[in-house]
């Protein structure tokens, strides 16, 4: 499982960028990874404080290139 996040440049929010983080949880439900990955994003946002996180999703590997 994957978390796909969109997030932009604070001081240029023009630019923005798509990170997919690998949460390895492949057999939970789809609704087990978005309950975790709040803390996942949050992390991720104190990493890179230059950029602000729009919205993200929960992608099973096996749909990943299909979404993107």
């Amino acid at each position: 499982m994957f978390i796909v996040l969109y997030a932009c440049l604070i001081s240029a929010p023009a630019t923005c960028r798509e990170e997919r983080i690998n949460v390895s949880m492949e057999a939970a439900a789809p609704t087990a990874c978005l309950m975790s990955s709040q803390f996942t994003v949050a992390q991720w946002s104190e990493e890179h404080p230059q950029w602000q996180v729009g919205r993200w999703k929960c992608v099973p590997a096996s749909r990943l290139s299909r979404d993107t």
